[in-house]
C-alpha cells in the first residue's frame, strides 16, 4: 500500500517542495513505497521552484526539475497519510480544509522532535508508516513542547540571503533524516 506524505508551505516554491524532494532522497531504495507531494496555502498553480531553494534541494540530493507549484485543497489534505507543514499556521490551514487530518498533521520539526523524544519501546510494535503517524499523534503530548512554540516552525527563506536558504534547508534536512529513518524502519 502506497503511503502519501504531503508537505505544505505558503507559495509551494521553497520549503514544501524542498521537503518533498529531500525526503524522497532520504528514503532511498524505500522511496517507491511513498508518494511524496507538496502544495501551498497561497500558491499559484504551475510556478517552478525558487532558484535558491532548488539549489539547496540539489545540494541535499533532491531533484527540483519537475516541480510545479499547486494550491492546497481539501482533497489534497484528505488524501494524505501524513501532512508535514513548514509552520504551525500551515498546519492550521490544512486542518481547516480537512478537519479529520488533525491527527495526521504536524510541522516538520514537531514530527521529528516527537519521534526523537519517544522511548525506544514506544514504537517497538509499530508495523506501518500509518501506524507510526497514529502513534506519534497519540504520544505527541508526552514529549515536552519547546519553550518557544515558534521553534517548531521553519522560517520562510523566500527572497532572502543564500545563508538563510542554507540554514532553512539544513533545518528541514535535519528533521527529515529522523523522519525518513522512522518511516523506513516500519515500511
Amino acid at each position: 500500500m502506497t503511503v502519501r506524505v504531503l508537505f505544505v508551505c505558503s507559495g509551494n516554491i521553497c520549503r514544501s517542495p524542498l521537503g518533498a524532494q529531500v525526503l524522497t532522497a532520504r528514503l532511498g531504495p524505500d522511496a517507491p513505497a511513498f508518494v511524496v507531494e507538496s502544495a501551498g496555502t497561497i500558491a499559484q498553480d504551475g510556478a517552478p521552484m525558487d532558484d535558491a531553494a532548488a539549489a539547496q534541494s540539489v545540494r541535499l540530493g533532491g531533484d527540483p526539475s519537475g516541480h510545479r507549484s499547486r494550491y492546497l485543497t481539501p482533497e489534497i489534505v484528505a488524501s494524505a497519510d501524513l501532512v508535514l507543514t513548514a509552520e504551525r499556521s500551515h498546519r492550521a490551514a490544512a486542518v481547516g480544509l480537512a478537519p479529520r487530518a488533525s491527527k495526521r498533521a504536524f510541522t516538520i520539526k514537531q514530527f521529528a522532535r516527537v519521534i526523537d523524544g519517544l522511548e525506544p519501546g514506544d514504537l517497538a510494535d509499530v508495523g506501518s508508516p500509518q501506524e507510526l503517524v497514529e502513534r506519534v499523534a497519540r504520544l505527541r503530548g508526552v514529549v515536552p513542547p519547546p519553550a518557544d512554540p515558534a521553534a517548531d516552525d521553519v522560517d520562510d527563506p523566500y527572497r532572502r540571503s543564500e545563508s538563510t536558504h542554507v540554514r532553512v534547508a539544513d533545518e528541514i534536512d535535519s528533521a527529515l533524516v529522523t523522519i525518513a529513518d522512522a518511516l523506513r524502519a516500519v515500511s
